[in-house]
């Protein structure tokens, strides 16, 4: 859950509560010989750690494995925190406060009210792509009320919050209860026809991407470089979360027996089984993950694994394949969203809750 980003930058005040004035931060890098992402991380942003922060900014560049990283690339380093400081081409967003609008609240009624209105579905706890309780129902929840804004569909739309995922592809999308659903991962489908997304679902361009990390316990720490190093661990990932990113690529690691996965309904019930010993490592998106962490109080235990994320996921709208105008309602969402990239409101929107969400972390 979960395309490469980059742009403008905040120095965010230390109460996100209330407005932030903007300042300059961040810039771009060009990659020296012999640096790695950690390296870069460390002398910029005083954290090693923040190396996935480069990778997910720079994706376009860097791609899934972040020991691409070669001398001579042109980085963009977010701001965060008010740093780095100095770079070129250093410039400033503003950030809204930490408070849900009414219009994020709103089960629905984006546009004019009627019976026919495009219905669009996502659901809470996905932060920060989506939640009741985020600025605007969180980043993904605004670039597509944007999208669907631009595209202007006559019948108008309304955007409806159903918090249990496990049904939002089965079957609130497949018995048409609702027409389209927000953010689900596209899994490949050359290497995994079989599973469920790609006989049964349609898909949108990617609204963003996502880092796909391992999070383990510091006092029995793993790494991921190959297959090799999760033969015979047992992983955890929230219920109703695709899966299909242990099948594709010609992984097969849960048909093939390479990894025990365990499904509890929660991130953090995956966290607490991590702690206790009961499962070797939890996949999450690299921000879900990251906050779950922190909201409990776990930064001193839970680390992101060492080697590379476990993917590098798409977010992307989604249409069951049997609803009558499904290509046509992709077709309409991919209109808007490409005008607003080009308008530049994509990326204002992007810039403005990406720095707020790392200043946070």
């Amino acid at each position: 859950m979960r395309s490469a980003i980059c742009g403008g930058v905040l120095l965010v005040a230390a109460a996100l509560g209330g407005q932030a004035e903007a300042q300059g931060c961040g810039g771009s890098y060009v990659v020296q010989t012999g640096e790695t992402l950690s390296m870069i991380a460390e002398r910029y942003y005083q954290d090693a750690g923040k190396w996935t922060v480069i990778q997910s900014s720079n994706l376009d560049q860097i791609g899934s494995d972040p020991n691409t990283v070669r001398a001579g690339m042109r980085l963009h380093l977010r701001c965060i925190n008010g740093l780095p400081v100095g770079l070129d081409a250093a410039t400033s967003v503003t950030v809204k406060p930490e408070k849900a609008t009414s219009a994020a609240r709103a089960v629905a009624g984006d546009m004019a009210p009627g019976q026919d209105r495009i219905t669009i579905l996502t659901g809470s706890d996905l932060w920060p792509f989506a939640d009741k309780s985020l600025p605007e129902g969180g980043m993904l929840t605004e670039v597509v009320r944007a999208a669907m804004g631009a595209a202007n569909p006559a019948q108008g739309f309304a955007i409806h919050w159903i918090d249990d995922w496990s049904a939002h592809q089965d079957p609130l999308l497949s018995n048409r209860l609702l027409d389209i659903g927000f953010p689900w991962p596209k899994p490949d489908c050359t290497t995994a026809p079989e599973v469920y997304g790609c006989v049964n679902l349609l898909f949108s361009a990617p609204m963003f991407e996502v880092l796909i990390l391992l999070f383990v316990d510091r006092t029995r720490p793993i790494s991921f470089h190959s297959a090799a190093d999760l033969q015979g661990k047992t992983l955890c990932q929230p219920a109703g979360l695709d899966t299909a990113l242990f099948e594709q690529q010609g992984r097969n690691w849960l048909e093939a027996g390479v990894i025990t996965l365990k499904t509890p309904a929660t991130a953090e019930a995956c966290l607490s089984m991590l702690v206790e010993g009961t499962v070797d490592g939890v996949v999450l998106n690299e921000f879900q993950g990251r906050r779950k962490v922190k909201d409990l109080g776990l930064e001193d235990r839970v680390m992101v694994a060492d080697g590379q994320p476990i993917s590098v996921d798409g977010a992307h709208m989604v249409v069951h394949k049997s609803h009558p105008d499904g290509q046509a309602l992709l077709a309409m969402f991919n209109r808007g969203l490409e005008e607003i990239r080009a308008n530049g409101t994509y990326q204002q929107i992007i810039d403005a809750h990406m720095t707020r969400v790392w200043a946070g972390l």
